[in-house]
């Protein structure tokens, strides 16, 4: 900016950005932005010559702070978030956990979703295929489905992209407030923190629940003798 510019000649833009002064000494440019009460900042200084706008560096700086951030907020958006429902999860669980998924899609986000088998279920499938079908038809006012619920091992896999932001509409009550781009950090590209509690029984199968042993019955001595206890 101004006097630290070391080009000797540069190429001078207006500050509508629109028209030149041409290729002018550096000490000259300088001279006409002070003269208007403005600064000579230098814009692009691999060019030959170096481009220069005349400009309040002030508001120059700002515009150039918002435009990062506005570039920031888009490559927030578009990251996949992952989600894991259990077969013959609790409809209360079930709840938390589509809300979530609407929050994700409401910020943006692609949601994966991973419908998990334990033990014995995988015996029953259509469970599985009715309960992708269920998020499917919950989601659909949210997002689309670009990857249809397909079998992979003990899972079900199946991927929602949001809907443009104007054709978004929510069907379940946000549990979360304030879930926006600073936040972020919180949830990782493929993993999903707010279902952590939710999962925490996920890695207990079914099957190997085992029915507690009843207590024994506490130790009674035996009565005592007649003569004894007359004594």
């Amino acid at each position: 900016m101004n006097e630290r510019i070391r080009a000797p000649r540069v190429r001078v833009v207006e500050e509508d950005g629109h028209h030149q002064l041409g290729i002018l000494p550096t000490p000259q440019a300088i001279r006409i932005a002070k003269e208007r009460g403005l600064d000579l900042v230098e814009v692009a200084p691999n060019a030959d010559p170096p481009v220069c706008k005349i400009v309040n560096y002030g508001k120059y700086k700002y515009m150039l702070e918002k435009h990062k951030k506005e570039a920031h907020k888009h490559q927030k958006a578009g990251k996949v978030k992952e989600m894991k429902f259990r077969i013959g999860i609790d409809p209360h669980d079930y709840l938390i956990k589509i809300t979530h998924a609407e929050d994700f899609l409401a910020e943006g986000h692609k949601v994966r979703i991973q419908l998990q088998f334990r033990g014995r279920q995988m015996a029953h499938q259509e469970l599985g295929h009715e309960l992708a079908t269920k998020i499917k038809e919950d989601l659909k006012t949210m997002g689309h489905c670009d990857q249809e619920p397909k079998m992979a091992g003990r899972n079900i896999n199946m991927q929602v992209s949001p809907l443009p932001g104007q054709q978004r509409h929510r069907k379940f009550k946000p549990h979360l407030k304030g879930v926006t781009e600073h936040h972020d950090h919180k949830y990782q590209e493929g993993h999903d923190p707010r279902e952590q509690k939710h999962d925490q029984d996920d890695h207990h199968d079914d099957d190997h629940h085992e029915p507690k042993p009843a207590p024994s019955a506490p130790d009674v001595p035996p009565p005592a003798d007649a003569d004894t206890a007359g004594a």
